[in-house]
């Protein structure tokens, strides 16, 4: 059984997820549903993307997100009945590479970081494309620690991903935040005994039969906010 949470006092580290937490992923969104002339073809992918990584998880198998997201492209291809070629795909595929930072994030990482916060990334993606994209939009220097699941061969919401990333910033995993847009990243940090902040970007919801974190804001320099609020432990 996990340990209690302290959620009176500062985390000892906050770890962030990339897509969509931290990288606006609305334009690939446009590009997706207007090559498949469907306004949903994103959220299909993206879902079909998420459930087959869960598929890897489930029977200890292990191909990186960018295999999982080209397999799933494949698969809404056949399931809309849309004739997308081969190129458009790895076109729209590779917008995910291109994505900008929301907004809020660059201000709110700064106010975090001058605050004394430690703070990682912690991706399903592949470190040997998140990593530099991170540092091509500059969101790099924020962050003590940029991870990814391949270390582990493990997909979030996997507890191990979580434990990951507390041992390899040398915090208990009971005081280390995730902080994410995704309601199924939320649940398995939860679950996993650590702490967690939602970001509420539109469209984005919880699940409701998973703990509740214990903070919620819509952007990052909101979270930040009131992060800073909290007394050191």
């Amino acid at each position: 059984m996990p340990a209690k949470l302290n959620t009176q006092t500062r985390p000892a580290a906050l770890v962030f997820d990339v897509n969509e937490t931290l990288l606006d992923l609305s334009e690939m969104q446009e590009a997706v549903n207007s090559a498949y002339g469907n306004e949903l073809a994103f959220k299909l992918w993206f879902s079909h993307l998420l459930e087959y990584a869960l598929v890897e998880n489930s029977t200890n198998s292990y191909h990186n997100f960018s295999a999982v997201g080209k397999a799933a492209m494949q698969m809404i291809t056949a399931v809309t009945g849309k004739d997308v070629p081969e190129a458009t795909q790895k076109e729209l595929l590779q917008m995910i590479k291109e994505t900008k930072p929301h907004p809020d994030v660059a201000e709110g990482l700064q106010k975090l970081q001058d605050a004394g916060f430690l703070m990682a990334t912690l991706t399903n993606s592949p470190g040997k494309s998140s990593f530099p994209h991170l540092e091509q939009v500059k969101l790099k220097q924020y962050f003590k620690q940029m991870l990814s699941v391949d270390s582990v061969e493990k997909f979030k919401p996997a507890g191990s991903t979580y434990q990951f990333a507390a041992q390899q910033l040398d915090v208990p995993l009971t005081n280390l935040m995730l902080v994410a847009a995704h309601g199924w990243d939320i649940a398995g940090a939860l679950r996993a005994g650590a702490r967690a902040a939602f970001i509420e970007r539109p469209g984005k919801v919880l699940y409701p039969l998973a703990p509740t974190p214990e903070i919620k804001a819509p952007t990052i320099l909101e979270l930040a906010e009131k992060l800073i609020q909290l007394p050191k432990a």
